[in-house]
């Protein structure tokens, strides 16, 4: 059963969860140091199956007509995240990507923006499927690479972009981390993932069909980040001057089937660790029929919510504008604005 997002725990929370079971069911040997007792106790939690979505990808990317006709939501993302590139008044050498995909970000920008564009994705199916059908305005370079661990020399990057990629990490804030180490002082990230509120609408109708056919709700949609929680990403990855703002694209489809076709086809099937394998027939046409009659068109249609977070930070240096001390004001806001300042 192919599932997405769903808005479920918070990505501090299930570090902390993971620890305490961690913690609950390790008894040292005594042989062992503190630190590796630590270590133990504070690895990443692992919400999602790496392994199980590289070969979603990889199917997908293998239906390559099927895998074309569905490019229309990532592209549109590549598109506005190239235009907060090119809102940055610089032109760079080399510019690396993140969870490429398909090369959803190479059809959107040009060689006003740079002069050449890494490509980096873990399934090599999925980066390779128009190697020799598409024709690009700057050079590309491919390079097959789990986002997930980004392997670049220290101060080597002048600007790292991902579009749709990175809420399938299970380490967020240790990946970001690894691409502030790479990139040059002053070097920026700009950032493009689902948040929370993507297809609540599918989320909701499975969640109620679940309940009432079964008695319970199942795992078959991913967990996303919160937007609330994006700026304490960046501050905790050593991000600087960060930006976040959020889009909603809204999609119709005729039916909640074709919307699953349509994820399935994207390579966004569901892969979290504790999925269910299957959805049986019965529960399946409840979510559809409970889909169209809460959410559906006057059409006859339904609507899919995209909910995209988009963020932009830079690595730290001498010459980016800082704040003023505290209290070295030199004018009074009442002085300013012409009015008397009285003082409390």
């Amino acid at each position: 059963m192919t599932g997405f997002l769903l808005r479920g725990l918070r990505w501090p929370l299930l570090n902390t969860l993971s620890s305490r079971a961690t913690a609950s069911r390790y008894y040292s040997s005594g042989k062992e140091s503190a630190r590796e007792y630590l270590d133990k106790t504070t690895a990443p939690f692992q919400v999602f199956d790496r392994k199980a979505k590289r070969m979603q990808r990889d199917r997908a990317a293998s239906r390559v007509i099927d895998s074309r006709e569905v490019d229309y939501l990532k592209d549109e993302v590549a598109r506005r995240v190239a235009d907060r590139l090119l809102d940055i008044k610089r032109r760079y050498h080399t510019v690396v990507e993140i969870g490429s995909g398909c090369g959803h970000l190479a059809k959107a920008v040009d060689d006003d923006m740079m002069d050449k564009l890494i490509m980096c994705e873990m399934s090599p199916v999925s980066l390779n499927r128009d190697v020799n059908e598409q024709e690009y305005d700057v050079d590309v370079e491919r390079r097959v690479m789990d986002e997930e661990f980004p392997e670049f020399p220290e101060e080597s990057l002048d600007a790292v972009v991902s579009s749709l990629s990175m809420h399938w990490v299970n380490d967020l804030p240790g990946m970001m981390i690894q691409l502030r180490k790479a990139m040059v002082p002053d070097g920026v990230f700009i950032g493009a993932m689902f948040g929370g509120d993507s297809l609540f609408e599918l989320r909701t109708s499975l969640q109620l069909a679940d309940i009432e056919r079964d008695g319970g709700i199942a795992a078959r949609i991913s967990p996303l980040t919160d937007t609330r929680d994006m700026g304490g990403l960046m501050s905790r990855a050593g991000l600087t001057l960060s930006t976040i703002d959020v889009d909603n694209i809204v999609v119709n489809y005729p039916s909640m089937l074709h919307l699953i076709s349509d994820l399935n086809a994207m390579g966004e099937g569901n892969a979290v660790v504790q999925r269910m394998p299957f959805i049986k027939r019965d529960t399946l046409l409840a979510s559809s029929a409970i889909y169209k009659e809460m959410h559906g068109n006057e059409d006859g249609s339904i609507p899919a919510t995209f909910q995209v977070i988009y963020m932009i930070g830079w690595k730290p240096d001498p010459s980016q504008p800082k704040p003023l001390a505290r209290g070295s004001g030199q004018a009074s806001l009442g002085e300013l604005f012409d009015t008397t300042s009285h003082k409390l």
